[in-house]
């Protein structure tokens, strides 16, 4: 599938370094799949130890329909856990536009279809600035590395090979392995330990 464009309300969440162990606590990885993930995004900041809310962006009434994360600089630091790429994409968000990522982490966004955009630091503070009313919308136009909110633009920053991905749809590997099967099948036969292991 390919990602061309993104557009949805937006939600910002304020800090530099957020690492995975607050995007996703760790006693939550016991979890078999990734099923329920989307239910433990930034839970201990969602959330006080008797489980009522506290006062966090993703709690926010007006933005319970947001599709799109607003984020500081080095966002998705710390471990690599995939749980929190999975925890972001299975609450509801389709993009993340920031200062900086992780690599690990965008790259594991990238495998699940999330686009990880980066933007200036001198812009930053404008976007978050123009989704400040929760009846604004943000677009993200892979294909011409552009973000917009209103009448105002601003330049994507993602890496050439990442927008490329997106755009032709070759970030899912899976996809890519069923359309060329029957290469994939010629390929095995001639590899030795593929047949042993067959056989």
């Amino acid at each position: 599938m390919k990602i061309i464009t993104v557009t949805g309300q937006a939600v910002v969440i304020p800090g530099d370094d957020i690492d995975t162990d607050r995007i996703v606590p760790a006693r939550f990885l016991k979890e078999i799949t990734f099923e329920k993930m989307g239910n433990y995004l930034f839970y201990d900041e969602r959330f006080h130890a008797d489980g009522s809310p506290k006062d966090f962006p993703l709690n926010a009434v007006d933005r319970l329909g947001a599709t799109v994360l607003v984020v500081g600089a080095n966002f998705g630091c710390g471990s690599s856990r995939e749980h929190a790429p999975q925890a972001i994409m299975r609450y509801g968000f389709k993009a993340i536009v920031g200062v900086s990522f992780s690599d690990i982490f965008s790259g594991n966004c990238q495998a699940i279809g999330v686009p990880c955009i980066p933007v200036l630091q001198s812009d930053i503070d404008a976007i978050m600035n123009a989704v400040a009313d929760a009846s604004s919308t943000l677009t993200l136009d892979l294909g011409n590395q552009q973000i917009q909110a209103g009448d105002q633009t601003w330049s994507s920053q993602l890496s050439p090979a990442r927008q490329q991905a997106f755009v032709t749809g070759e970030w899912n590997i899976k996809e890519i392995l069923k359309a060329n099967a029957a290469q994939t099948r010629t390929v095995a036969k001639r590899l030795p330990y593929i047949q042993n292991f067959t056989s």
